[in-house]
């Protein structure tokens, strides 16, 4: 990578990265698109990269620029496109494009893993690279794949994707289990069979020893639980 994209980050570097267009009377405009998408993609990644293209036809000059996302999206990396709001009263409205690039960490298998796994911290390391280029339901965050089985084999180096994890069962279909109810002042628990499968944290249907059928909350082995 190029000193000149880091330098996009640096706040008295913004001049740098502007098109020769935004010379002039132009360059306040594409100062704040550029200090704006800043500021707004700190949480994206580590490092970010910004390209702003210039407008295809010729205005007056923007005064007092203030930048927006239209329809208040969320920004994502990727091309973006920036209203602009101009003038003391933001009547004019203006659009801008911008490339933005934004680099940052992201598990990865470190070694060959087999469908079926639960996934340990030694199983996984973090790779550095454009997130952007990343699949929309990539996994962004070791936590968030700890404790998840995997529901396909991984090749070394290979990122995890959302639809490849699921929740590690501690309740497996029609095994005997223990559903505790809670409340104020009370606790009670009753003998019951799993209608379904379960993970901690997932609602799954019980039917008790009287035969009614309840819905519990997984909080351990062949556990759950109600709470009023």
């Amino acid at each position: 990578m190029s000193l000149l994209p880091r330098l996009l980050i640096l706040p008295l570097a913004l001049l740098l990265a502007l098109p020769a267009a935004a010379k002039g009377d132009d360059a306040p405009l594409f100062e704040a698109v550029h200090a704006f998408l800043y500021e707004q993609s700190q949480a994206l990644g580590d490092e970010v990269m910004i390209e702003v293209h210039p407008p295809a036809g010729q205005f007056p000059a923007c005064q007092a620029p203030e930048p927006f996302l239209p329809g208040q999206r969320e920004l994502a990396p990727g091309r973006v496109s920036v209203g602009v709001r101009c003038g003391e009263e933001g009547r004019q409205v203006r659009y801008l494009q911008a490339e933005l690039s934004v680099f940052g960490e992201y598990p990865v298998a470190a070694r060959d893993l087999a469908a079926g796994e639960t996934l340990q911290r030694d199983d996984l390391r973090l790779a550095r690279g454009d997130l952007g280029r990343l699949p929309r339901q990539a996994v962004r965050e070791i936590e968030a794949a700890l404790g998840q089985q995997l529901t396909r084999s991984l090749r070394e180096g290979s990122h995890l994707l959302e639809a490849m994890l699921r929740t590690e069962p501690l309740v497996e279909r029609r095994q005997r289990v223990v559903v505790e109810a809670r409340g104020q002042g009370f606790r009670v628990t009753r003998e019951g069979e799993a209608l379904e499968a379960g993970g901690r944290g997932e609602r799954v249907r019980v039917r008790l020893t009287n035969r009614e059928i309840i819905e519990a909350e997984v909080i351990g082995d062949a556990r759950l639980a109600v709470i009023f």
